[in-house]
């Protein structure tokens, strides 16, 4: 069941909105192959070819909001942009944050989130969930966002990004939401998205090609630094990425004392029931 929010009305992507151009564009555009020199017939090697990742649409700030209660000023609520955005270091023109404890600063510059795991909340959901609802700078078609490997390198126009973290749901983004137990479910299914930290500044616009240049060897993704499920992973993204940031420090030490915690559990109720067996 789904549930309105009296501070949000989404905007109705129209069929000449950036996401549902950029969209409609990628559907039809593949990368040239070369293959006449290689006697391939072309359209055999677009049938097995992949489409190329893109942005449909560049988001910054709509308007701030006023939450009742502790949440406060929100500038969750951004809305794509026609034309380029320029990229600085601490995130897009015209975008801003303000909640600066939890939010932003180098290596949350920009938030991006993909356009399958934008689809399946919608038709969970039941709902148009526009480019910006979830409080993204970026929607991305045809890359995997939450499964990036930290630490990947990603070029955008003539800017060039570094994942460094997952998105951490907090009360804002819940009461944003409207929807029941939002918190709860958007961790349990850990479709996070990415924060990016940039490397080089430019500029970007829907429509942009995303080529992912670098991926570091380690391979632990965003899902796995938000889950936390396999530890040793973890202690190996620390060990071998130098651009961890220390909220990723903090989140790796926070996985920890819950496996050590649940460990001790476990070896308390195993004593336990071995002390009542030799009774």
């Amino acid at each position: 069941m789904t549930h309105s929010n009296p501070g949000h009305t989404a905007p109705t992507p129209s069929a000449a909105s950036p996401t549902s151009d950029v969209g409609s564009q990628l559907e039809a555009e593949w990368p040239e192959q070369g293959d006449e020199a290689a006697g391939l017939d072309r359209a055999a090697t677009r049938e097995h070819a992949t489409p190329i990742s893109a942005v449909l649409a560049v988001c910054v700030v709509h308007a701030e909001l006023d939450v009742q209660g502790q949440i406060g000023r929100t500038a969750i609520d951004k809305r794509p942009q026609p034309g380029r955005v320029a990229v600085r270091t601490l995130g897009l023109e015209g975008d801003h944050v303000c909640d600066t404890t939890n939010h932003g600063g180098t290596h949350q510059a920009v938030y991006a989130y993909a356009q399958a795991d934008a689809e399946r909340w919608a038709g969970e959901l039941g709902r148009e969930l526009p480019a910006g609802w979830f409080g993204e700078n970026l929607r991305i078609a045809g890359l995997a966002v939450s499964d990036a490997v930290i630490g990947a390198r990603w070029a955008i126009g003539d800017a060039v990004f570094e994942v460094s973290a997952p998105r951490v749901p907090c009360a804002t983004f819940q009461h944003w939401s409207g929807e029941a137990q939002w918190v709860k479910r958007f961790t349990l299914q850990s479709d996070t998205g990415a924060y990016l930290r940039v490397l080089t500044e430019g500029s970007i616009g829907a429509g942009d090609e995303v080529r992912v240049e670098y991926v570091p060897e380690h391979g632990v993704t965003v899902r796995d630094l938000f889950t936390g499920n396999d530890q040793d992973r973890l202690e190996l993204l620390l060990r071998d990425e130098p651009s961890v940031s220390a909220g990723v420090r903090m989140q790796v030490e926070r996985h920890a004392r819950r496996h050590a915690n649940a460990e001790r559990a476990r070896q308390q109720h195993t004593g336990d029931s071995a002390k009542g067996a030799t009774r």
